[in-house]
């Protein structure tokens, strides 16, 4: 067997030529937002919660730090479903630390701190109010009733023995003073975890750059040890560069939800978050459930997955071309899985359990053929494989799996006719 070059000799990283983003000087976490900030989306189905519980062991299974498990305050379903899944986590031992939403309000409090209580489990919550002058405008709302409200919250939340979370909602389009008298009131108040919101997936990379930055500077003044988090949302379809942005300019943690399932158009995928953290050199998690991980929630929550949806859409790995499937054969026959994981993906499928597919249609080449029948245990026959390649060019499409069989079968029959 041919001995394969080294990685740097087959491929030239631009990417590290002058990176935008440097790797983080602080451990990343993620939080999985799925079971919370997801089920808002009008056109998911809430899962059952043996199906959320199924989820969650996936969480722990790839590698996720922490899950909001819902928000109990919004009536008896949602709170026993958390208390479910709390109970799990203690139970089962999860390497996942809980949180809970709730509005900076007793009300949604009082059933945190009960089932914190009752399970003898610290439960994180992630009080939420609203920080920008147009959700201020609109709501009615003034700097001081923020502050008095985020106040009593806090102070009710720490004195019931509630590790807090404050999070700004629309943070990316709050002024830099109120942004800092807010989480300047919370950390006094206790709080020892803040979180940036692009709520409606204004921000930029350079915005998202300056915000963490500024944030990062406003905490470490306090002079108390408090994390920073990214909430980010795919408005602008820039989630993903901008949770890695956020991380490379000092968030401790980052949210995602599976598929990036969300109201509107979603927030940072969970799963393209993990692969490219990975490819990064960020993080060393064991990918390989990933792929049950998005399947399952595709299939809990009723949210298919698009065919060229990165990495684990039907398409992400298969080619039917007849150029790109001979530059994935040639590296297969040189022995090297390495090496044909690679030619013609910018991810490699063996990452997350996957592998390259090679199919037969109207642009394949006889290679294609002849791949599909080896894989196959057909004896690579060159006048079957033209009789196959000849029914795909009249096509418009990519022959099934039972279109090809069926061409065999007849071919068969005709050699044995004599025909």
């Amino acid at each position: 067997m041919e001995a394969t070059p080294s990685m740097s000799q087959l491929i030239h990283d631009w990417n590290r030529e002058q990176p935008d983003i440097d790797k983080p000087s602080r451990p990343v976490c993620l939080d999985d937002e799925t079971l919370r900030d997801g089920l808002q989306s009008p056109s998911v189905r809430d899962p059952e919660i043996e199906e959320k519980l199924e989820l969650l062991h996936l969480m722990a299974e790839v590698g996720i730090d922490s899950a909001n498990l819902g928000l109990p305050g919004a009536g008896p379903r949602a709170k026993e479903d958390v208390r479910r899944l709390i109970r799990e986590i203690r139970d089962q031992k999860l390497p996942i630390s809980p949180n809970c939403a709730a509005r900076t309000l007793q009300v949604d409090i009082e059933p945190i701190v009960e089932i914190s209580s009752t399970a003898g489990t610290p439960i994180e919550a992630s009080l939420f109010i609203g920080s920008s002058p147009i959700r201020l405008f609109a709501e009615g709302w003034t700097l001081d009733d923020l502050l008095r409200h985020s106040r009593a919250a806090i102070d009710f939340a720490v004195k019931n023995g509630l590790p807090v979370m404050y999070v700004t909602e629309d943070t990316t389009r709050a002024a830099p003073e109120v942004v800092e008298r807010l989480y300047r009131n919370a950390v006094e108040c206790g709080a020892r975890r803040v979180c940036i919101a692009d709520t409606v997936g204004h921000a930029t990379p350079a915005g998202t750059r300056a915000l963490v930055r500024f944030v990062r500077n406003v905490v470490d003044q306090t002079g108390e040890e408090v994390k920073v988090d990214w909430h980010g949302h795919q408005d602008r379809g820039l989630g993903l560069i901008n949770s890695l942005t956020a991380l490379a300019a000092g968030a401790d943690r980052v949210h995602g939800c599976a598929l990036g399932v969300v109201e509107r158009v979603g927030n940072t995928p969970m799963d393209l978050l993990l692969i490219n953290l990975k490819l990064l050199g960020w993080i060393d998690h064991d990918l390989s459930k990933l792929k049950n991980y998005v399947a399952t929630a595709s299939r809990i929550c009723d949210w298919p997955v698009p065919k060229n949806y990165p990495v684990f859409g039907l398409d992400a790995f298969r080619t039917a071309t007849g150029v790109h499937a001979a530059a994935i054969i040639k590296a297969q026959n040189k022995g090297d899985a390495w090496l044909a994981d690679r030619v013609y993906s910018g991810v490699p499928a063996g990452m997350v359990g996957l592998c390259q597919a090679i199919e037969i249609g109207n642009m394949s080449g006889l290679s294609n053929v002849l791949y599909w029948l080896e894989q196959r245990g057909v004896e690579p026959d060159k006048d079957l494989a033209r009789e196959i390649l000849r029914h795909a060019k009249k096509g418009s499409r990519v022959l099934s799996d039972k279109e090809i069989w069926e061409v065999i079968g007849s071919h068969r029959d005709d050699i044995k006719a004599g025909t």
